[in-house]
């Protein structure tokens, strides 16, 4: 795979939204999602979709909507895995890529905003890059069972035994 390049693209040309706006529902194929799960660092990637709208603003696009997925992980207390779903809503701009000074004239008649626009390069938006990074936002660094917690593994004298967690799972993988 060369650098850089997102596993799921959906391009979509700027001129061919119509004026009156577009709702996209796009599915990640397999393969994609394949890799998508080891660039994330999941165990696995059993689904993930978006559905977008997407809104004319001049010579950029507002994207809407909401990223969904169904990621595989790994309890970072039991080691067990661990499945859970994900839900991001979108809501970027997205604008051409102007010279420094039409682009310093831009940012100063969106002071008011909150955060300045995306680039956009080439009049395309990439569907899928947005869904991918959605997905990689969302996903908890994280994860932990229900009810699993740190603690200490305590003998049955009672007593804290500081390498008792090391040795639990050094019977339960099998060493001696």
């Amino acid at each position: 795979m060369e650098k850089n390049r997102n596993p799921w693209t959906v391009p979509i040309v700027v001129d061919d939204i119509p004026e009156t706006g577009l709702r996209i529902e796009i599915d990640a194929p397999e393969d994609a999602r394949a890799e998508l799960s080891a660039l994330a660092g999941l165990r696995e990637l059993p689904r993930l979709s978006a559905v977008f709208d997407l809104q004319r603003r001049g010579a950029g696009v507002r994207v809407t909507g909401q990223v969904s997925a169904r990621v595989g992980q790994t309890c970072v207390v039991t080691l067990e895995p661990l499945e859970s779903d994900l839900d991001e809503s979108v809501d970027l701009i997205f604008a051409p890529v102007f010279t420094e000074s039409a682009q310093a004239k831009a940012i100063d008649r969106r002071a008011g905003e909150e955060e300045p626009p995306e680039p956009l390069v080439g009049g395309t938006l990439d569907l899928g890059a947005i869904a991918t990074e959605s997905l990689v936002l969302g996903i908890n660094p994280y994860p932990r069972k229900a009810g699993a917690e740190f603690g200490p593994v305590r003998d049955d004298n009672g007593g804290a035994r500081p390498f008792a967690a090391l040795e639990a799972l050094k019977k339960r993988l099998g060493g001696s």
